[in-house]
């Protein structure tokens, strides 16, 4: 892959990051709930603890990812770091799905002769994407796991 690619991919996770992030801050402060919340309010609410302690996992894939990318920038695609880091995304997403799930069940208990259908399917469809990360980092951590262990031991990289 060529530089300019790796770095362009590495700018588009740090303002996915980003975009994230802002989206974290902003979206309390309109929600129906904390509309009218005072900041120690609105930021002390468990539901939305739990959401920013589920991010954090996601935070953390995406800086493994970064570091993937740099990796492959090196030329060190098969190399142990890689393994590491395509394994560590791939149980950031298993955990944003359990966070996912908890998520969904406190919505299910609190509102549930409410009408949650789009907190549900804004759920479902966060669950469906990181199924599918996971699954792509499962497989390709697999690959890059057997092409190290064919590759001489003289000649594999660090």
């Amino acid at each position: 892959m060529h530089k300019p690619s790796t770095i362009f991919l590495q700018i588009t996770i740090v303002l996915a990051g980003i975009g994230a992030l802002a989206f974290l801050i902003w979206e309390p402060r309109v929600e129906g709930v904390n509309a009218n919340a005072t900041n120690w309010q609105m930021y002390s609410d468990p539901f939305i603890l739990l959401v920013y302690a589920g991010a954090l996992p996601f935070f953390f894939a995406l800086f493994q990812a970064f570091k993937l990318l740099g990796y492959v920038r090196q030329d060190r695609v098969f190399s142990a770091d890689s393994v590491k880091a395509l394994r560590t995304i791939k149980y950031c997403a298993l955990a944003i799905i359990g966070f996912v799930i908890v998520e969904e069940f406190i919505i299910l208990m609190n509102h549930g002769d409410d009408d949650a259908a789009g907190a549900f399917m804004l759920g479902a469809a966060i669950i469906v994407g990181s199924i599918v990360v996971a699954v792509v980092a499962n497989v390709f951590e697999k690959l890059v796991r057997n092409t190290i262990a064919k590759i001489p031991a003289g000649l594999r990289q660090p």
